[in-house]
């Protein structure tokens, strides 16, 4: 099994991982398989500009899927706020969505931290810490 690989900063190391699920708005079917893969492309490029990772994004035709990795300065807000709005203008402006869609995205979204050891397995192991004894 492939070792984690870590972000190292100045005072800390980190592993942060968040699963997104962005739904458009109505759950309207807006998407084909070319507006994926575009979004794909503006969305590495929104985390280049903001220092995360885009480790895999995908999609159906009403919601899409991204796996990131983060930097613990920036929230998962700030994030989710960037990606929806510099994809949606930016696939408004490509494939002229106007006149189908007013929103493009729900303004709600899908977020669950990944990776690493089972909570179950981190647990057992804060429990099995030795406690030192009292003097």
């Amino acid at each position: 099994m492939k070792q984690a690989s870590y972000r190292r900063g100045r005072h800390s190391v980190t592993g942060l991982y968040t699963h997104l699920v962005f739904v458009t708005k109505y759950r309207r079917k807006v998407f084909t398989s070319e507006h994926i893969e575009y979004m794909r492309e503006v969305c590495q490029g929104v985390a280049k500009k903001m220092n995360f990772r885009l480790i895999q994004l995908n999609g159906e035709s009403d919601h899409i899927h991204a796996l990131i990795e983060y930097p613990p300065k920036l929230s998962i807000s700030q994030i989710v706020n960037s990606l929806k709005g510099v994809s949606s203008r930016m696939l408004r402006k490509k494939y002229d969505l106007k006149p189908h869609v007013d929103h493009l995205w729900s303004p709600s979204y899908f977020a669950v931290s990944c990776g690493g050891a089972p909570l179950a397995k981190i647990k057992q192991y804060i429990e099995n810490q030795a406690t030192p004894s009292s003097p």
